[in-house]
């Protein structure tokens, strides 16, 4: 039996120096191997963290999304070379900002249409663009963005389709697939879903994945006692932990008028295991098949050209050094670059605010960390996560 006391010391440490507290689970062949729950909840209220916390996921909301095209992928509804323009009319004709020697910007087109797999590898040309930018961006693809969406702030919520289509003129970055740039596709995404199943995507995630699997601790929406068991957000600041406001969750309140044009799933470690360990045994979980292996070993290969390969291996302090990307998904390629212990083709995600996952489709373990702060703490925290883990288990 693996010893974890390892694993109980780092994740200790943690709650003790560096955030308020955190949770982990460990699984394999469908079995929770490991479940460590540190530190507190709620500092305010002196409430600590206990198995039945729940942390918001952010970007780790996109595997599920991203699963769900796959499942479309199996059934014939989707194509990844097919262009979005196919779902979006508006989005045909795109073009591309391209900077002169004396510095002023023309729009050009772009060398072919956006495809479904540009969007869902994060070669589109499109960043985020969630808030209004500070008067020191000088970045025209993201100003752009964001006179395109001023009229949905001001309206106060908006739906992912209502987005999709306000962006449809913005000019993109760079041709299609030729860079990587993390972003806009993962709305693109859910308003492909959102087309092909016919229902808002935080219902298509219930109906696809979270009813499957049995997952009743984890939704986009508070319902029941969710809302008093999600953590406390917390603001690292020079002077300790600074506690975001409530309405930093707006857009987990049921209601049209707090929607903000993207789902964010919350969860706990142990609920998200049961979506990990499908995708660590090849798609089955409790003997339901909700995808194919093969579809799942596509969705993990490597789409990136080699030069966008390079930009997203060494942005945020090489974070990503060692993996690659694939639909949707960091999968490990080199396991000397990345100081990874995992088997090759071993893949998850990050969530902007401290949670990770991988899913090791060889041993069938799966890892799920969380905590919730800001800034996320990700480069020295899911790194010592991951090989503690695994060291664990080789003991």
């Amino acid at each position: 039996m693996a010893d974890f006391s390892k694993l109980d010391a780092v994740l200790r440490e943690f709650a003790e120096k560096s955030v308020p507290g955190c949770s982990c689970a460990v699984a394999q062949d469908g079995k929770i191997l490991y479940e460590g729950y540190y530190g507190s909840a709620d500092l305010e209220r002196g409430l600590p963290v206990t198995s039945a916390s729940l942390y918001r996921q952010a970007s780790m909301t996109k595997l599920v999304t991203y699963t769900i095209l796959m499942m479309l992928y199996e059934q014939g509804k989707v194509r990844m070379e097919q262009p979005i323009s196919d779902f979006f009319p508006e989005w045909a004709n795109k073009t591309k900002y391209v900077r002169a020697e004396d510095g002023s910007l023309r729009e050009e087109p772009i060398s072919r249409p956006i495809t479904v797999r540009d969007a869902t590898i994060m070669s589109c040309g499109l960043p985020y663009c969630f808030y209004p930018v500070g008067p020191d961006c000088t970045d025209p693809v993201l100003l752009a963005m964001n006179r395109a969406m001023e009229p949905l702030w001001a309206k106060g919520h908006y739906r992912v389709r209502e987005a999709i289509r306000a962006i449809a003129a913005v000019p993109v970055a760079f041709d299609p697939g030729t860079h990587w740039l993390y972003g806009f596709g993962s709305e693109l995404i859910g308003g492909v879903v959102e087309e092909l199943t016919g229902m808002p995507l935080y219902m298509a995630m219930r109906r696809y994945i979270f009813e499957p699997l049995e997952m009743h601790d984890t939704d986009t929406l508070f319902r029941d006692d969710l809302e008093s068991r999600l953590v406390r957000l917390y603001q690292i600041t020079d002077d300790g932990f600074r506690p975001f406001p409530d309405s930093a969750d707006r857009s987990q309140r049921p209601g049209e008028e707090n929607e903000e044009g993207r789902p964010s799933i919350m969860t706990n470690v142990r609920d998200f295991s049961k979506f990990l360990q499908m995708w660590a045994c090849g798609g089955v979980a409790d003997g339901k098949r909700l995808l194919r292996e093969e579809t799942l070993a596509f969705m993990r290969t490597n789409c990136l050209s080699d030069e966008a390969l390079m930009e997203y291996q060494t942005e945020n302090s090489g974070y990503n050094a060692g993996y690659g990307y694939g639909y949707g998904v960091r999968t490990l390629m080199g396991r000397a670059a990345g100081e990874a212990c995992g088997h090759t083709g071993s893949f998850g995600w990050t969530g902007g605010f401290g949670t990770w996952c991988e899913a090791d489709p060889v041993s069938h373990v799966s890892i799920t960390y969380m905590h919730n702060t800001a800034p996320n703490l990700e480069v020295y925290h899911h790194r010592k996560v991951r090989e503690t883990a695994y060291a664990c288990l080789g003991e």
